[in-house]
């Protein structure tokens, strides 16, 4: 197995399209890439050899996305099923992935929406949301994803099923793990047209020069306060 690790390492900045200079292109990468989104302390992965480093994975920024550590790697066998909560909701568009040219790359992806109560024997029995077939490369994967399926995308669980190893290899390795999409935040706080709005003055002064009658002096007689 250590010629899967090591085989890993040496590609770590050996990349096809091109030996240049990345920095050019965050910025437009970084428009929806969906990483302060993330909910880091609720995200889980079970069969990881190092606890959290899944959560470690998926929280290297666009500009550490080809470093080889931190790296995620599979304990007992070669399944990983790791399950990635959002602080509101999300339109899911792809799926960015960093594995690589060895036997330890993943190669059965299958996806599940709003389930965080996926375990390795229900991935295994109920019908995913969407599967895919992953490439075994150092390159950075985008996965595009089928958008009218993930839609309202509270939670994604990623169950990695197998590698290229086709049985003979134990452990599943990956470095990096993103999202791409359009984020809404979800307002779970009753929304309010009178009291708190009050409690801000410049919403509370809005609310007094819009209603007929109503002293738009705060301090005149019989107090805007008292007639609400």
């Amino acid at each position: 197995m250590s010629h899967c690790h090591d085989e890993h390492h040496g590609h770590g900045h050996d990349h096809p399209e091109g030996a240049h200079d990345h920095t050019d292109d965050v910025t437009p990468a970084l428009q929806k890439v969906l990483y302060e989104q993330i909910d880091f302390s609720a995200l889980t992965t079970f069969n990881e050899a190092e606890p959290r480093s899944g959560a470690a994975i998926a929280q290297k920024t666009w500009a550490q996305r080809l470093d080889p550590q931190p790296e995620l790697e599979s304990d007992a066998d070669e399944q990983l099923l790791m399950t990635v909560p959002f602080t509101g909701q999300v339109r899911l568009h792809s799926i960015l992935l960093r594995t690589s040219t060895t036997s330890c790359a993943p190669k059965t992806l299958k996806v599940f929406l709003n389930r965080d109560d996926i375990d390795f024997t229900t991935a295994a029995e109920l019908q995913p949301t969407q599967v895919f077939e992953l490439s075994q490369t150092s390159e950075i994967q985008e996965i595009p994803v089928k958008r009218a399926l993930f839609n309202t995308t509270r939670s994604l669980a990623l169950f990695f099923e197998d590698n290229f190893g086709d049985g003979d290899e134990d452990v599943t390795r990956m470095s990096y793990v993103a999202f791409k999409g359009d984020f809404t935040k979800l307002n779970k706080e009753p929304v309010s047209f009178l009291y708190e709005a009050a409690a801000n003055p410049s919403d509370h002064k809005a609310i007094v020069g819009t209603k007929e009658g109503m002293d738009s002096s705060l301090g005149g007689p019989g107090g805007g306060r008292h007639g609400m």
